[in-house]
């Protein structure tokens, strides 16, 4: 971790407390290019947005997808305040970043994080319908 890693994260986790300050979730993130300008940053927007989806990471990660090169997207580096979901840790795969820097663990959020608690299990039921489900797949690819 260089002097400049330490500096963006903490103001990713700066963005997150002015997150949680203004009634939002705490989470914050930011997006920086390989010499080392913010190319982007937001907050987590779950309450606001009623989006359970509306992760600062995966606003992030689309905006690159959409906004930036595959050679662009390589050189940055996203700072954010937790380690990311899962949810997010895949659309941030997907989207072709190069590095992420976080400051908590998912194992550290859940310790300092209120209990809540949970959710029923989905049922997942499948695979089914094989020959008719790979036919818009075979006719794509």
């Amino acid at each position: 971790m260089t002097p400049d890693d330490e500096k963006f994260l903490r103001h990713a986790v700066e963005i997150a407390r002015r997150a949680g300050a203004s009634g939002e979730r705490p989470f914050g993130s930011l997006l920086v290019d390989a010499a080392g300008v913010v190319l982007i940053e937001d907050h987590n927007t779950v309450v606001s947005d009623a989006d359970i989806s509306a992760h600062p990471e995966l606003k992030l990660a689309r905006w690159a997808a959409r906004e930036l090169s595959p050679e662009v997207a390589a050189g940055t580096t996203m700072f954010t305040s937790c380690q990311p979901c899962a949810m997010c840790a895949t659309a941030i795969d997907r989207s072709g970043l190069g590095r992420v820097v976080y400051a908590l663990s998912s194992e550290q959020f859940e310790e300092v994080k209120p209990a809540t608690p949970a959710l029923p299990p989905v049922r997942y039921e499948g695979p089914a319908l094989f020959d008719e489900a790979r036919q818009p797949i075979d006719d794509y690819y």
